[in-house]
Parts: structure tokens; C-alpha cells; sequence
């Protein structure tokens, strides 16, 4: 019987779809996830602040031109996430279960939870969007732990945009020693990367295979992020 295959994460904040050069298009968000092929992808900036809050990258499109299918967290119409934090699987992963984490919040923020089954295999995803405040990340990352420590245990990776700094300090010391902060590499600014702020926590029983930034001719323009990825084996 053959051994089931790795599996691959991305972190990717789309900046609403709004590349380097100041165009929407959602489109070229969706060239750049084919790219990276992940089975699952955590967005941020994926839902528009104002108004309906709509997702950034229409729904419809999302079914027609790419691999993906939104977890559903049905809290906007036409919304894909809960304070832009949204997460993507491709078709053939099961949804087991799902849902939005509050947060303690200076600004608007939120993270998301998603039990999946990918190749037969439950693992659970967390997707965040962490303040501008080091204060508020340190407490916001403890509030996670805590709302992701009272459900069941299974594998568990966390990743998103953790607008932290520092190298090993500030809110990272938090996933200590629960959570292994891998180095992907520095992910912002995309025309010029002099910053991790993008980051995957890998739980116990993952078994890191490979990790990286994501850098072509689209991914530099396309946001001003570069998506981060990590393949590995549970």
C-alpha cells in the first residue's frame, strides 16, 4: 500500500488584490496560488474592509479559474473570510469542521479555524491577521492557543501575517514550546523582502519536509507580500 504524500500550506496576504502597481486583479491572485499548487492556503486582506465586505477575489472566480474552493465561514454575503482571514483547499479536501476565533482587538481583527481531511488525513488549520501592536499580537496569539487548546487534538499548523518584527522575540515566544516557528524568509516588502512578517507554526506530529517564499514575476506585483509555503508529512 502506498504511504500517503506530503502536504503542502501557503500564507499569502493578498492586500484586497491590489498588486505593486496599484491594479486589482484578483485574477493574477489566483495565477500565483497555481504557482504554488498548495493543497491548502491561509489568505489575509481577502475580504474588502468596507461596506458588504465582499470577498476580494469573487467567489465565481475562484470555481471557474482555479483549484480551490472556499471554507465557508457564511458570515458576509459574498464573503469568503471573518476579518479578511480566509482559507482555501482544493476540491479534494474534506471540510470537517470550521469556524472564526475572536479576538482580544485594538483594530479590527480575527483569525479562523478549519478541521480538514486531506488525503484521508485530519488536520487542523489556523489561519490570522495579527495587530500592529506588539502588545495586543502577545495577547492575541495567547487567545488562539487557548480557543484551538479546548478542541480535540489533531496535527495542527498555524500561519498568517503576524506583523511581527523581530526574529525570534515579540509575539513568536508565545507558540513556545506548543508550536515550532519555521523560517520561510523574509516575505515583505515584494519588490524588495527585508522582513518575515508572514509566518507557519508547525504543532506537534508534523514532521517539517521543505518550506520557502514564493517569489516570480507575478507573486512580486500581484500583492505586497510574497506568499510563503512548507510542505511536510503527519
Amino acid at each position: 500500500m502506498t504511504a500517503p504524500g506530503p502536504i503542502t500550506v501557503a500564507s499569502y496576504n493578498i492586500h484586497k488584490a491590489v498588486g505593486t502597481d496599484r491594479k486589482r486583479d484578483p485574477r493574477r491572485i489566483l495565477d500565483v496560488l497555481h504557482e504554488i499548487d498548495a493543497d491548502i492556503v491561509a489568505l489575509q486582506e481577502a475580504d474588502m474592509r468596507f461596506g458588504s465586505r465582499v470577498s476580494a477575489i469573487p467567489v465565481d472566480m475562484i470555481a471557474e479559474h482555479s483549484a480551490y474552493k472556499p471554507v465557508d465561514y457564511d458570515i458576509h454575503p459574498g464573503g469568503i473570510g471573518w476579518h479578511g482571514n480566509a482559507i482555501l483547499v482544493k476540491r479534494g479536501v474534506n471540510i470537517l469542521s470550521h469556524a472564526p476565533l475572536h479576538l482580544p482587538v485594538l483594530e479590527p481583527r480575527g483569525a479562523v479555524v478549519a478541521d480538514l481531511a486531506v488525503h484521508g488525513r485530519p488536520i487542523r488549520i489556523v489561519g490570522m491577521h495579527l495587530d500592529l501592536s506588539g502588545l495586543w499580537r502577545r495577547r492575541q496569539v495567547r487567545a488562539i492557543l487557548a480557543q484551538v487548546a479546548a478542541r480535540s487534538r489533531i496535527p495542527t499548523v498555524m500561519m498568517g501575517d503576524l506583523n511581527e518584527w523581530a526574529k525570534a522575540g515579540g509575539c513568536l515566544r508565545e507558540f513556545s514550546p506548543a508550536f515550532q516557528v519555521i523560517e520561510t524568509g523574509r516575505s515583505f516588502h515584494s519588490r524588495r523582502p527585508v522582513a518575515s512578517l508572514d509566518r507557519i507554526m508547525l504543532g506537534r506530529g508534523v514532521e517539517l519536509l521543505a518550506c520557502g517564499v514564493h517569489r516570480s514575476a507575478k507573486s512580486s506585483r500581484a500583492s505586497d507580500h510574497l506568499p510563503i509555503w512548507a510542505k511536510f508529512a503527519i
